[in-house]
């Protein structure tokens, strides 16, 4: 059995779940922040929103540049509406997506190394950071939205099973 159809499943599970979260970002708070130390909410959803891209770079190539030459990499712009926050994800996830469902096991047993300035910062198998680096990573800073959300009056959904604000999750036949 190929590992991608393992990975699959809880790929589809965890960024309908994210979408969820996404969905109920408030446009009018993007400058808040819970802490001096946090991130703002908007760049905390673009962030999130742009993850996935991550997993598509695990999967696709052996490597990736934070610094090329030792000039950091340009940071995303803040999505300035939910469409383009949206769109953002929905593209994203379709492409990891692809590359989940072409993948061999071959491929998720190859070496992946995060550089910086061409100097590796580690390297470990496509398969194991695909579930750290990105989907245990996005699920991470979904969580943080979650408490974000609840801190400017917003529902949060249920995840694996209800929230405060809602019934569901995936327990939950829908």
């Amino acid at each position: 059995m190929q590992l991608s159809e393992f990975l699959l499943p809880e790929l589809d599970l965890e960024m309908s779940y994210v979408r969820k979260h996404l969905e109920r970002v408030p446009m009018d708070k993007m400058d808040f922040k819970p802490h001096e130390k946090s991130m703002p909410l908007g760049w905390l959803a673009t962030f999130i929103a742009f993850s996935p891209s991550w997993g598509t770079a695990i999967i696709t190539q052996d490597s990736f540049d934070v610094a090329p030459g030792g000039v950091p990499i340009q940071q995303t712009k803040v999505a300035e509406s939910h469409q383009a926050l949206l769109q953002m994800f929905d593209q994203n996830v379709d492409a990891v997506r692809s590359a989940v469902a072409a993948a061999t096991n071959e491929q998720l047993g190859k070496s992946w190394s995060l550089l910086a300035a061409g100097n590796s910062i580690f390297t470990q198998t496509k398969y194991l950071l695909f579930r750290t680096y990105f989907l245990n990573h996005t699920v991470h800073h979904r969580a943080q939205l979650g408490m974000y959300l609840r801190m400017v009056g917003v529902a949060v959904p249920a995840v694996y099973n209800d929230s405060a604000d809602e019934s569901g999750g995936m327990f939950i036949d829908k």
